[in-house]
């Protein structure tokens, strides 16, 4: 007999869930204040902006080093959720309980390389991370952020990781 569908809340709820705990799972994370948008398996990491990310003051512009690590953090989150989001929809669906699995390791960064477009306002940024190559051992990723407009980017970046080795 197939099993009926869960709820539709139950399902966000278990996604959401999953998706703090990896976000907690990097302290960085936190102190920079990035949060994540989640739409279905899409992420967009939102940088609201604080007065500490400032770099320099007579601009005023956001820090090129919190431009770089937010962009870094969006893709390792990205590369990380697509692990994670197999786990819940590989048909374990409701036997797939978050707080029973392990937080993920996350990918390493092998290298990561930023162009800084334009300087950081001081205002919130967001970023999204699109996944060129995803094996085994190794990923290319993709990042754009913008603040206003999408279309008119402030910083992107490629970086290629080195993947956790995966259980079973």
């Amino acid at each position: 007999m197939a099993r009926r569908p869960e709820p539709v809340q139950v399902v966000k709820q278990r996604r959401d869930a999953a998706l703090q705990s990896l976000i907690e799972g990097v302290p960085y994370v936190g102190f920079l204040g990035i949060r994540f948008d989640r739409r279905g398996d899409e992420l967009t990491g939102i940088l609201p902006f604080d007065e500490k990310l400032i770099g320099n003051p007579a601009l005023p512009a956001i820090h090129g080093g919190v431009t770089a690590a937010f962009l870094e953090v969006t893709a390792i989150i990205e590369l990380s959720w697509g692990l994670l989001w197999e786990g819940m929809e590989s048909g374990q669906g409701a036997d797939f309980q978050i707080e029973a699995a392990p937080r993920p390791k996350l990918p390493k960064t092998i290298d990561f390389t930023v162009d800084y477009l334009r300087s950081g306002l001081p205002r919130d940024a967001y970023a999204r991370a699109r996944v060129n190559r995803s094996g085994r051992r190794y990923a290319s990723v993709h990042v754009e952020g913008w603040q206003d407009n999408r279309s008119r980017l402030f910083a992107q970046a490629t970086g290629h990781f080195l993947m956790p080795a995966r259980d079973g």
